[in-house]
């Protein structure tokens, strides 16, 4: 069983900072890749970032270098660092972990107004 835990979300005005944590509960499963999805309402829910195990990185074309998305493996760690945030980065921002079984966190809320 592999428990995902967020925190960092909330409330900043457009071109402000945040970012997210989530740590996995797990001393049995290898994390192969770790990442961030997000779901604005009435929208599907999108990738963001994922960092591989090996530091294989990806991030969505949306981010267009505002994120940062760092791992922290003897912790079971991911942060996703969020720069010059827009309007539109407004969604609920999901944590998810791959050990061959996909595992997700309960969410984060992220509202930047402008």
């Amino acid at each position: 069983q592999v428990q995902l835990v967020e925190s960092g979300g909330g409330l900043v005005q457009a071109g402000g900072s945040l970012r997210l944590s989530c740590a996995a509960s797990t001393s049995t499963f290898t994390i192969y890749d770790m990442g961030w999805y997000r779901q604005a309402p009435g929208k599907q829910r999108e990738l963001v970032a994922y960092k591989s195990i090996g530091g294989i990185t990806k991030y969505a074309d949306f981010v267009g270098g505002r994120f940062t998305i760092t791992r922290d493996n003897p912790k079971n760690t991911v942060y996703l660092r969020m720069n010059s945030l827009e309007p539109e980065d407004t969604a609920v921002y999901y944590c998810d972990a791959d050990t061959l079984q996909r595992h997700w966190g309960q969410g984060t809320q992220v509202t930047v107004s402008s």
